[in-house]
């Protein structure tokens, strides 16, 4: 019977040890206690005293450093979670924006055996020229520049070995300390940690498929052929796999050089074009690139951008997107009825929000974010995202709006450093307004005849075979309705009172008809001097005293 907490796979115990002694050293020691793993824990690492002061101001700082010292995995999980400040909040966020990805290389004969192993053939076979000396080295993979035998001068990115197996490794780790969080700590059931963990692996095993960058940076490249402002390196597919991938060198100046001052390039220019660049990624396309680091972008001659690292990416559907456009111009006009009903019409506030309330939490934040015009919007998205502002008012945002957020952040951080006057909105508002404008095309309404159609043929296909199991339910008695009530109870005493008022009048109408009847018959003792009958006399008399009752107790109810 395998007993281990990491499930099926066996825990490397000298690494376990590790990550909790490098835990212990940053002053989580009482953290990791609550986590059931106090054993495991030396006294030197509590450093902290009480779990109050662990979590301190500091800690978000201590956090990002202990992720860096534990290295590959760690790092990758820091980079994840910085988009996600409505899970781990911005103070966290913020801080993880900063962790740094650059290691020592490996030694060049690990990279050569990798290359050969998953090309087939030598190094002198597939190339004229290999550096030994890397361009860039990261804890996933690093970068060198090569020359193929057509001459063509390529970037070579490849995978370091073993990285896999420790990524594994070290997130079957991550799974069980969240298991235990979720379990034993109260608080940590409102992060869903586990969940976290299992959204993590997928995002970081699709990172480390090359060949799913491949694709991304071909797709970026179609969307953007068209376009003589940006571009994407070409991927030359003969020389790449999952694990290694060749890409064009590129040879221009990085943004985060540019940030430290070079004369040749506008500031200016290059903020308003990678704006322009972003907006369109996103509002147009629904594909954007998800790590706009500055290390990430290059500048070319005549200002042009070209885009590099692909291995994160977000993608919008086209409604969303149509709903995210108009939301926006509400938001740049200060529009705040039109702010609260395009996200009632998008499902963010559900039907237990407060919305009058939210109002004015809404001006409250617009306000923070307003001078004479908006300038930060990334910052406003991520200010939504906060835990306490969407618990409060019931706020549910998708995942890739919340990404979206930190991606637009960082967007115009690094626009902000090159132009201080920068202003993302005066570039995308008039671009967003075209976009919304060709909605309104009816030819764009021919994308979506097929997809209608489609499912006009699917509903009257599968319409005689749910009538059929509806009919058959029914006569089984196996059709179940759920009622969701809302002061039904208050409701059911109007309801009696209306029933029993409308059950009185018709007793009395019965009376009256009933003894009008009996009266015109020739049935029973008629009654001295009139000739009626008694019994329908004294029968009517009675429904008519009581009508007189019924009506004045209604006249004074409505008068």
């Amino acid at each position: 019977m395998n007993i281990s907490p990491f499930g099926n796979s066996t825990p490397d115990l000298k690494r376990v040890r590790e990550i909790l002694g490098v835990l212990g050293k940053y002053r989580f020691g009482n953290t990791l206690i609550q986590l059931g793993l106090k054993r495991q824990i030396t006294p030197e690492f509590l450093l902290g005293g009480d779990l109050g002061k662990e979590l301190d101001d500091t800690a978000p700082r201590r956090f990002r450093s202990a992720l860096e010292e534990l290295g590959t995995t760690y790092i990758k999980l820091g980079q994840v979670l910085s988009t996600r400040p409505d899970l781990v909040g911005k103070e966290i966020a913020d801080e993880l924006v900063k962790l740094q990805d650059d290691v020592p290389p490996v030694p060049f004969t690990e990279i050569k055996e990798v290359v050969e192993e998953e090309l087939g053939s030598t190094l002198e076979e597939l190339f004229s020229e290999f550096d030994q000396e890397p361009l860039a080295s990261a804890s996933i993979a690093q970068v060198h520049q090569a020359k193929l035998k057509t001459g063509v001068k390529v970037a070579v990115k490849v995978q370091k070995q073993g990285i896999i197996e420790i990524i594994k490794q070290d997130v079957s780790i991550m799974r069980y300390l969240a298991q235990q969080a979720d379990t034993r700590i109260s608080t940590a059931k409102n992060y869903n940690l586990p969940g976290i963990v299992d959204e993590f692996e997928r995002t970081i095993l699709r990172e480390l498929d090359f060949s799913q960058e491949a694709r991304n940076i071909e797709r970026f490249r179609i969307l953007f052929e068209e376009d003589p402002q940006v571009c994407a390196p070409e991927v030359y597919r003969d020389y790449s796999t999952g694990k290694v991938l060749t890409m064009e060198f590129i040879n221009g100046t990085k943004i985060s050089d540019i940030v430290e001052s070079d004369p040749h390039i506008s500031g200016k220019a290059i903020a308003r074009i990678g704006t322009e660049c972003y907006f369109k990624q996103i509002f147009k396309h629904g594909f954007f690139h998800a790590d706009p680091h500055p290390g990430n972008i290059f500048v070319l001659p005549n200002n042009k951008l070209c885009f590099v690292d692909f291995g994160m990416t977000g993608h919008l559907e086209r409604e969303f997107r149509d709903d995210l456009a108009e939301l926006f111009i509400y938001t740049a006009k200060y529009d705040i009825k039109g702010i609260i009903n395009q996200m009632v019409y998008m499902r963010m506030l559900d039907e237990d929000s407060d919305l009058e309330s939210f109002k004015y939490t809404l001006m409250d934040l617009l306000d923070q974010y307003y001078g004479a015009e908006i300038k930060d919007v990334g910052g406003m998205i991520t200010e939504f995202s906060m835990p306490d502002l969407m618990t409060k008012h019931h706020i549910n945002l998708p995942r890739d709006f919340i990404l979206l957020g930190r991606v637009l952040s960082m967007a115009e951080d690094l626009g902000k450093k090159l132009d201080p006057s920068f202003n993302g909105i005066e570039v995308a508002e008039p671009l967003i307004k075209k976009l919304i404008k060709g909605r309104l095309n009816p030819l764009r309404w021919k994308n979506y005849q097929a997809r209608y159609l489609f499912e006009m043929e699917h509903l009257i296909k599968d319409l005689p075979q749910t009538i059929n199991r509806i009919l058959m339910r029914a006569e089984d008695g196996r059709i179940k309705m759920e009622i969701e009530h809302k002061e039904l109870e208050e409701f059911s005493i109007h309801l009696e009172k209306i029933t029993n008022r409308l059950a009185l009048a018709l007793i009395i109408s019965s009376l009256i008809i009933g003894s009008s009847l009996i009266m015109q018959s020739d049935k029973g003792m008629p009654m001295p001097g009139v000739g009626f009958s008694t019994i329908g006399s004294i029968i009517f008399l009675i429904g008519a005293i009581l009508a007189i009752i019924f009506t004045i107790s209604m006249l004074r109810r409505f008068s």
